[in-house]
């Protein structure tokens, strides 16, 4: 078993606590041990630059909506040209937690930014380098955050559950627009079934490209 010729992009999205973090990993360390070279990356961050700007907005308190959106977007652009599109000219499988779909999830249906101001920027950050897959780990915020509240770190984590809800129907939205890319799954199920799920799901991924 191979990656194809230009590789392959899987990204993870999902609210927060949903397992994306977690299914990443276990995705990563399949492909490994089926002998598949993969990169497992995170938005923002796994550059120098979107460290930085992570760490930054987990703390600044005085950032507002476009502000938001122009430094997620500066790290995007710094993982795409850094680490993305070299791994996939590599031939290696990019496993990604995160992508554009969280920006229009958290600044557009969230923070109110238009869709088509968002869309512009993202394809900028991008150059246009669209993901083969994108797996939505789906669950009630209620439930995900009792995962998560003894692990407030950050200022979405720090949002109430109205701004979360307003995140997942987002996602829903954006997933239902177009379910060839979209595969839905339910994030309240053992972390083991819903990889196997994503295995088979990359598996029929590598006999189409």
């Amino acid at each position: 078993m191979s990656a194809s010729k230009k590789g392959l992009f899987i990204v993870f999205e999902g609210v927060e606590g949903s397992g994306k973090s977690t299914q990443c990993r276990l995705l990563s360390e399949r492909l490994t041990l089926e002998g598949i070279s993969n990169i497992r990356l995170r938005e923002p961050g796994s550059t120098e630059t979107g460290e930085n700007i992570r760490a930054w907005l987990a703390g600044g308190s005085d950032i507002d909506r476009f502000s938001e959106l122009f430094l997620l977007s500066a790290a995007r652009s710094a993982l795409v040209k850094q680490k993305l599109k070299p791994s996939l000219v590599e031939k290696r499988v990019v496993v990604l937690d995160r992508y554009i779909y969280s920006t229009i999830a958290y600044q557009g249906f969230a923070r109110g930014i238009r869709r088509d101001i968002i869309d512009r920027i993202n394809g900028i950050a991008t150059e246009g380098l669209d993901p083969h897959k994108v797996f939505l780990l789906d669950v009630d915020p209620e439930i995900s955050f009792e995962r998560k509240k003894d692990n407030i770190s950050d200022r979405w984590e720090s949002e109430d559950i109205h701004f979360h809800r307003k995140v997942r129907n987002g996602y829903l939205s954006i997933a239902k627009g177009n379910p060839t890319l979209w595969e839905i799954l339910d994030a309240s199920s053992d972390e083991k079934s819903i990889h196997q799920l994503v295995w088979q799901s990359v598996l029929e991924l590598f006999d189409q490209i």
